[in-house]
């Protein structure tokens, strides 16, 4: 066979390991594609590297990674499992920290990590980055496989799929063994390779339930929907909206669920977060649970008497913090579909006092608000405000580009400041809160939608993930990366030991913006709103890689940001008092 026949009949997706066999890794490729799967993030290596040399020859796109974050943000853009890839060990276990929080975020995900061979591992005789890893996952995932034939490789993928996208969404671990990469079948209908049919069925509530939800809603004095970004996920904005447009009732989003109903809406409560949650006596959960982000559904942030209407697809989530009054087991916008005619029916509006009460003190706190961001504005030194308002405005001008923020008080502040009009064009650090997803979702962002991205970081936050700057720059991707620099993890001016750095201080004077340009990316370093503004508007227009180093003073920023209750505080006066004298 000629070297151009071969690589011809790579191209057509036939990987030979003799005149008449596949092999387990174009099988795999075949049944990704099969799905719809065409892009693969991750990083190769042993087992792993003709593999995904193999992907790019039969149609994949493969981004090459440190981390595999951004396959999670994907499943939650798309609705479709991302991939990752990883190689063995290592790479597997830092793999990991993206299929856990993949899964506690219910974004659907497949993980797929080359492994060493089983008749080492099982008898623990020691191999090369010997681990295993199959059990090792199980924990972190909604369920894990492993591959050890490769006519298996099509019922693996249909089983990952089916298992990633199906009731509440999450991540699948696949394990694959080297000697499954290379193993054979002689002909591909041996892979029982295909497309899943209906991954995710649509599940109704009973008319029962509805009738209880609908009850609950119509004797309700004081009514709030609460959105999560299932609500977002879901695609379920059309009836969302229509149910809001319809009632009137006062929503209050999450941070990922933002843009489902936009921000701009005279419905939003998201000013008077504490007064709606803390006077609602009807809570209708869209896509949102009752976690730490909700005080798990207790007093003080929700009345002790207050009712609650959960939609929900997985029935063990109900009562699972609180009393769930009116469940509604069923896919989002199934159920609203159902429920929305059923409220318009009933004739249910939200009282006009109740919505009075909301709208004055909204117009209160965004007075208050308006007269912050102003002062900030006007000071010849950058602060929180004066460095993101001008990442809202541009998002106001272009409500199509996506925003990804992970930090303390940037993150924090980013929130409550920028204002989206669109669904899914939010995303964040997510249920656990983890710092190092930003850039890896900022390039998915970027690769899935075409469109551009503003990666608003802290300096802390950045540095777990700051060399995804060079996939950034070598895929010459539109993703803007802005990072507020206050010299520190909250803040950068605390050191309570004369003679040490302190354990939450970073470089003030960090030239952040440099790595950029190492790999030939734009670069700018503001220090007042007008350069910040300046540069922004530069660096959306050029759509080329960029960094914004945007220098605040270190005095700036709150321990912990908004859930300082979270970080034990201790009385370190003592110590304080002895390292002075």
């Amino acid at each position: 066979m000629s070297c151009l026949h071969f690589w011809g009949l790579l191209k057509e997706g036939i990987f030979v390991a003799n005149n008449t066999e596949l092999t387990g890794a174009a099988l795999l490729v075949d049944a990704l594609q099969a799905n719809g799967l065409n892009n693969m993030y991750g990083v190769v290596g042993i087992p792993v590297t003709d593999f995904a040399r193999l992907a790019e020859l039969k149609g994949m796109k493969f981004y090459g990674f440190r981390r595999e974050d951004a396959a999670a943000a994907a499943g939650f853009i798309t609705g479709k499992p991302g991939v990752a890839l990883t190689v063995s060990a290592p790479g597997f276990l830092n793999g990991l920290t993206a299929l856990a929080q993949a899964t506690k975020n219910c974004f659907p995900l497949i993980m797929i990590s080359g492994s060493s061979d089983r008749h080492v591992i099982d008898l623990d005789r020691g191999d090369y980055e010997g681990i295993d890893q199959y059990n090792v996952a199980k924990p972190f995932c909604k369920a894990a496989y492993r591959v050890d034939r490769a006519q298996d490789m099509g019922l693996a993928v249909a089983r990952a799929v089916r298992t990633a996208v199906s009731g509440r969404p999450g991540g699948v671990y696949l394990d694959l063994p080297a000697a499954t990469v290379a193993d054979t079948v002689e002909q591909k209908s041996d892979a029982n390779i295909y497309k899943v049919v209906d991954p995710a069925p649509k599940q109704l509530p009973s008319d029962d339930a509805i009738d209880r939800a609908v009850e609950l809603l119509k004797n309700a004095k004081h009514p709030v929907i609460l959105l999560g970004k299932g609500a977002a996920y879901s695609r379920s904005e059309e009836e969302i909206r229509e149910l809001v447009d319809k009632t009137k009732i006062p929503f209050l989003p999450m941070s990922m669920a933002k843009g489902v109903v936009p921000d701009d809406s005279p419905s939003s409560a998201a000013s008077a977060r504490s007064l709606s949650l803390g006077q609602a006596d009807a809570v209708l959960l869209i896509g949102a649970r009752l976690n730490w982000m909700l005080s798990n559904g207790q007093a003080p942030l929700f009345r002790e008497d207050a009712k609650f209407i959960q939609v929900e697809i997985d029935a063990t989530e109900f009562d699972s913090n609180r009393k769930i009054d009116a469940p509604l087991q069923g896919d989002i916008k199934s159920v609203l579909q159902k429920l929305v005619p059923a409220i318009e029916k009933a004739g249910i509006k939200a009282p006009a006092d109740w919505l009075e009460a909301i709208k004055n003190h909204c117009d209160e706190n965004n007075a208050k608000f308006a007269k912050r961001i102003s002062a900030s504005e006007a000071k010849s030194t950058l602060g929180y405000y004066s460095a993101i308002e001008p990442i809202n405005d541009l998002m106001q001008k272009h409500p199509d580009a996506y925003i990804v923020s992970e930090g303390a008080n940037t993150l924090d502040i980013g929130r409550n400041l920028i204002g989206m009009q669109k669904p899914r064009h939010r995303l964040d650090t997510g249920t656990w809160g983890i710092m190092g997803v930003g850039l890896g979702y900022a390039i998915a962002a970027a690769v899935e939608t075409g469109k551009k991205v503003i990666a608003l970081e802290g300096d802390s936050a950045f540095g777990f993930d700051g060399m995804e700057m060079e996939t950034i720059c070598h895929y010459h991707l539109p993703v803007t990366v802005v990072i507020v620099n206050n010299g520190g993890i909250y803040n950068g001016d605390r050191n309570v030991v004369k003679d040490q750095l302190g354990p939450s201080i970073l470089d003030a004077n960090a030239h952040y913006s440099d790595i950029s340009k190492a790999f030939g990316g734009d670069s700018y370093r503001v220090n007042n709103y007008a350069e910040m503004k300046d540069a922004l508007e530069k660096a959306y227009e050029s759509g080329n890689p960029t960094i914004i180093d945007a220098q605040i003073p270190v005095s700036m920023g709150k321990e912990s940001g908004h859930i300082g209750n979270l970080n034990p505080e201790l009385d370190l006066s003592q110590l304080e008092d002895k390292e002075d004298k």
